[in-house]
């Protein structure tokens, strides 16, 4: 996030206490006042790449046949046969979840009249996590070798994020700490304690990252790594003098 709001209350309250009406004593704002009205607004921004540590293929069969209940067997037939080479592959039943099922009637272009019905295509779509990034490469040789005809994307993610977000945030603090002592110095006051603290509502892991869509038996597989970033809204008081 490159945004910065950077404001000096301090300063708004000095000018509105000038500019009152002439001729009228304006009353000097006590310590309290101070404390409670005067403030140095920054963003604070951090980040962190880490390894991912599980990855997720969807992939599945889709069949073609003249009626919509052939489609469906010939569909299970095969999707039952890919389930049981994953299973067979290590696989856990919890790390297998269907994402699509459908058939759907195919047609024939006719610009003459009313399209016809040529067939029904079945489709069966499972998403498989894998928890080892080291066995996604054969988790797609298994897939493809099973018969599965559509391999839709890898994406990859990090299981425990959270950890890895609560250091973030530390250094974010200590970012928006450090902008605003160069304010309060340049300014010539001294940063008192944090009033408001906010965090960007959408906090975490870049989106995830897709691979190509179709894949060969042997594809490479490059897991990279995922950025983590985590940006605050800090507005510290400004001690009275």
């Amino acid at each position: 996030m490159t945004m910065q709001l950077h404001t000096l209350t301090a300063a708004a309250l000095i000018l509105a206490t000038l500019g009152a009406a002439p001729g009228r004593a304006q009353p000097v704002p006590s310590p309290q006042q101070w404390q409670q009205q005067s403030a140095i607004t920054v963003i604070g921004e951090a980040q962190k790449s880490v390894p991912p540590d599980i990855a997720q293929v969807e992939a599945g069969v889709s069949n073609m046949a003249k009626t919509a209940r052939a489609a469906a067997e010939a569909n299970n037939n095969a999707m039952g046969k890919v389930l049981l080479e994953l299973r067979n592959a290590g696989i856990d039943a919890k790390d297998i979840q269907t994402s699509r099922l459908s058939i759907q009637p195919q047609y024939a272009s006719n610009r003459s009249g009313p399209s016809e019905i040529t067939g029904y295509l079945a489709s069966n779509l499972v998403t498989v996590h894998a928890r080892d990034i080291a066995r996604v490469a054969g988790l797609v040789d298994t897939l493809v070798v099973a018969g599965a005809n559509e391999i839709r994307g890898i994406s990859f993610r990090v299981a425990n994020s959270s950890k890895v977000l609560d250091d973030v945030r530390t250094e974010a603090i200590a970012d928006a700490r450090r902008k605003a002592e160069i304010y309060a110095r340049a300014a010539g006051v001294t940063l008192g304690a944090p009033l408001v603290i906010s965090e960007d509502a959408s906090p975490g892991v870049a989106p995830m990252r897709k691979m190509a869509t179709s894949f060969d038996a042997g594809a490479p597989v490059a897991a990279g790594q995922e950025t983590l970033s985590v940006t605050v809204m800090v507005s510290w008081a400004i001690k009275a003098p």
